[in-house]
């Protein structure tokens, strides 16, 4: 894919992207596809998936305390449980308010840890990693942001998320359907949104405006990005993922690069 190409005019030391559609085709990928990069906040639903592993084989429930009083795992996947932001710290009654929370992530890695017996990054990399061949990805360290990873790993989990064989895919359908909807909060890096929809573990695109996908992106669109210059991107409408992963922290020059970068992707494939 030609658009792919628009890498090479970032503002980073290096960079790599691909694009796979729903039946796991591999449309194009550009630059070092198998160069390891820090994934910051795309190592959520990586750890969101494992998480939905663990529900499927009955270690948990999504409806089950954890966290502070009143918030269950629905609520710490969907950003609900009302934890801070990088801290263990109350600041909103569950379900009240959309609070992006790296402390909700560490808290719900370590539910699965106790729950499973098993430490979370080699429970993900058991259930999650392993079976996808995601050889060259780790999660070590915090469930919210310490994963890191490839893009043709990445490339084998947008086809798995596209098309899932570890989950059932109506419980895949749920993750990327909102999660109490309505709620209002602050997409990191984009400044408040009205509602602020994420599912389980994967923020949503819907009207959100400004945004860190493209302006053709289909409200259905979900994913995540990384302050660590990384992000990846699903379109059902499309019927394809963007992986792109760069080892430049996000600020203005990534706000000004993907989203003409994911328009081009998306007009690419419409005429296909």
């Amino acid at each position: 894919m030609q658009s792919l190409a628009m890498i090479e005019n970032w503002p980073v030391p290096t960079a790599a992207a691909a694009v796979v559609t729903s039946d796991g085709t591999l449309l194009g990928s550009h630059g070092p596809t198998a160069h390891r990069f820090p994934l910051a906040s795309v190592t959520k639903p990586l750890a969101a998936y494992a998480a939905l592993v663990a529900y499927e084989e009955g270690a948990v429930e999504l409806d089950e305390p954890a966290g502070p009083e009143g918030s269950t795992v629905r609520h710490l996947l969907a950003h609900t449980s009302g934890l801070a932001f990088d801290e263990q710290r109350v600041t909103a009654p569950p379900g009240n308010r959309r609070l992006y929370s790296n402390a909700g992530f560490e808290v719900l890695g370590d539910h699965i840890a106790k729950a499973t017996d098993i430490p979370f990054a080699e429970y993900a990399r058991q259930a999650v990693l392993e079976p996808l061949g995601m050889t060259s990805t780790t999660l070590e360290g915090s469930p919210a942001k310490d994963g890191v990873s490839t893009v043709d790993d990445l490339v084998r989990f947008a086809a798995e998320v596209q098309a899932p064989r570890l989950l059932d895919p109506r419980t895949v359908l749920e993750a990327q359907t909102v999660v109490h909807p309505g709620l209002k909060g602050v997409l990191p890096g984009y400044g408040h949104q009205n509602p602020n929809d994420w599912g389980l573990g994967f923020e949503i695109r819907d009207s959100k405006s400004p945004h860190w996908t493209g302006d053709s992106s289909s409200p259905a669109t979900f994913g995540h990005f990384g302050q660590s210059g990384t992000f990846l991107w699903i379109d059902p409408a499309a019927g394809a993922a963007c992986v792109a992963l760069t080892d430049r922290n996000f600020g203005p020059w990534a706000s000004e690069a993907w989203t003409p970068f994911t328009d081009a992707v998306l007009a690419e494939l419409r005429s296909r």
